[in-house]
């Protein structure tokens, strides 16, 4: 195999793979030997007859886009890095010379990591954010446990009133005639809790259990099915439960239920503690985004459209696995929410592009300040990992293979210059 390498306008840059005739031969063989059970030729059982016979009958191009992905497949990939290239994006795959008997000649269009200038990047400027717990936060904290501690009960001897937690039968109706997913028995519902449209909850005030009674509504114009976009229905409404929240009381008694303290006071003490570790904990994330924001901000580069093409299908991608690691698919998710290929591409730009942005200038601060991540520091890491996981660090390091590894220890390089640029940095 032989190459040659283009530097292209705006960081792309072509790549011209010449691969030996005798390789594209064999990769032709290999897609027959696959394939060969599919033909049937007169003369012959099916899946014996040879090469020659089947390219006679279906023409000599029968197996060339087969053959051609076996030698992408076993080409690509060190031509990438033979070129020395810092490639940023996928291929774009051009075939230049496809023919029995000559070299399988192709191109490789890639985008490659842009320059980028530094700007101020030492002693930048920023507001510093800071750390407070109110009397306000305590309380709110407190209220959260006292929320999680609180318990249902069951009340007979008056209707539903605002706050309530019910349990409901329902049926809904648009011009008379049921729809789809508008059924449910045994629902839970909190009145108040603006869980279902328009003013549903608020009629259901004043019932009492047992009674059936009509709830009118509207569905909003922006209603995730269409068909009920906008439409007016009638729900028909049987209350079967009321239950009402009872909060515990806020005293030493709880205090001692919900923690290792005796007392409220002392409870509230180690709450405020607790928030404070949380708040600097923010607050120190938070100065780290500012410091490099600011550096960023300052930097310059030319961004190819194919590394940022790149980032964003990853985002989308990453974006369905939440999906349907939450039960949804991706294309229910796109159904339902009205959303479209390209909406969704331009709803991710902005943060692909500062996340391409951002690390490429950290790795410039990498660069510029010979920053080394040590065998030691990396051993750490991985030890940690190993821990997490519960796995010998040998089984770490042979799950993550050297690709795996080189990346640790560049994101460790570019954490370290996080590190760095907060401590030069004035934090006013």
């Amino acid at each position: 195999m032989s190459l040659q390498v283009e530097n292209l306008e705006k960081n792309m840059a072509k790549i011209t793979v010449e691969v030996p005739s005798e390789q594209f031969e064999e990769a032709i063989k290999t897609a027959y030997n696959k394939n060969k059970g599919r033909f049937s030729i007169p003369g012959f059982r099916k899946g014996k007859a040879p090469l020659a016979m089947i390219e006679k009958m279906y023409g000599s191009e029968v197996f060339y886009e087969e053959a051609v992905n076996i030698v992408l497949d076993d080409t690509y990939g060190d031509a990438a890095e033979e070129s020395k290239l810092e490639i940023v994006s996928r291929p774009e795959i051009d075939l230049v010379q496809v023919e029995k008997g000559k070299p399988l000649i192709y191109t490789a269009t890639v985008a490659v990591k842009p320059e980028v200038t530094l700007g101020q990047y030492k002693g930048v400027e920023v507001e510093r954010a800071t750390a407070e717990v109110t009397d306000e936060d305590v309380e709110k904290e407190l209220k959260k446990v006292q929320e999680q501690n609180s318990r249902l009960l069951t009340v007979e001897d008056r209707p539903v009133e605002d706050g309530d937690h019910t349990i409901i039968d329902f049926e809904g109706f648009v011009d008379g005639v049921p729809f789809d997913g508008g059924k449910a028995e045994d629902y839970s519902l909190v009145i108040g809790s603006h869980a279902f449209i328009d003013t549903f909850e608020e009629q259901l005030i004043g019932k009492s259990i047992g009674e059936e009674c009509e709830v009118n509504v509207t569905f909003p114009e922006e209603y995730h099915a269409k068909e009920l976009s906008g439409k007016q229905a009638m729900f028909k409404v049987t209350v079967k439960e009321i239950k009402v929240k009872e909060l515990p009381e806020l005293n030493d008694e709880f205090a001692g239920e919900v923690s290792e303290f005796e007392t409220l006071d002392e409870y509230k003490t180690d709450l405020r503690a607790k928030l404070l570790e949380t708040k600097e904990k923010q607050a120190a994330t938070e100065n780290e985004n500012r410091v490099v924001e600011k550096v960023v901000e300052d930097a310059s580069m030319d961004i190819p459209e194919p590394m940022m093409e790149y980032q964003i299908q990853n985002m989308i991608n990453d974006y369905a696995r939440r999906m349907q690691g939450q039960g949804m698919s991706f294309s229910d998710y796109m159904k339902y929410t009205g959303m479209t290929a390209d909406r969704l591409k331009d709803q991710a730009r902005p943060q692909a592009e500062k996340t391409i942005r951002t690390r490429l200038v950290l790795e410039a601060v990498v660069k510029a300040e010979n920053i080394q991540v040590t065998d030691e520091k990396l051993e750490e890491e991985l030890q940690k990992m190993a821990g997490t996981y519960k796995m010998d660090i040998s089984q770490v390091k042979s799950r993550m293979g050297e690709q795996g590894i080189k990346q640790m220890r560049e994101d460790l390089a570019v954490q370290e210059a996080v590190d760095f640029l907060v401590a030069e940095a004035k934090l006013v």
